[in-house]
């Protein structure tokens, strides 16, 4: 009577859903992982845009390109050399600024977002997120380098 009737068997059912949570078992870690891996990438641009800042004002005013300063995330904004920029892991809040003086100075703490100048060159950069930090000094070449490495958790 039923022969000619087409369909899925419910073992047949049973076993593409064993599948597609197999799948999804596989595939939720690894995007998860690709997302994570884009912001600690945020974090190393944000960075990276923080320093040619830090460069364009030290070239900009010869009072921060004499000695050792410390130019603090809050001084290159109110200056204009860069926009307010948001932490990568939480878009409501932007990275800890430092000193509210609007002044470079020879001291910082470390818990708050500069970029270390000595006679106008960049020798270190610290952002502070809510979550994750950006620090990064020069080698011995005094060559900056900043990658992932740099991105370590609070």
């Amino acid at each position: 009577m039923l022969k000619n009737e087409k369909g899925l068997t419910l073992i047949e059912l049973l076993a593409v859903v064993v599948i597609l949570g197999i799948i999804a078992a596989i595939a939720v870690p690894s995007i998860g992982k690709l997302i994570d891996n884009s912001k600690v990438d945020a974090h190393v641009a944000n960075a990276e845009q923080v320093v040619s800042a830090a460069r364009l004002a030290a070239t900009s005013d010869s009072s921060i390109s004499v000695g050792s300063k410390f130019v603090s995330l809050e001084y290159l904004i109110s200056k204009g050399f860069l926009e307010q920029i948001q932490d990568p892991d939480d878009k409501n809040k932007s990275y800890k600024q430092g000193n509210k003086s609007n002044a470079a100075v020879d001291t910082i703490a470390d818990t708050h977002s500069y970029v270390q100048l000595l006679d106008g060159k960049v020798i270190g950069v610290n952002l502070v997120g809510e979550n994750r930090s950006v620090k990064a000094t020069a080698n011995t070449g005094g060559n900056l380098v900043i990658n992932k490495s740099s991105v370590t958790n609070n």
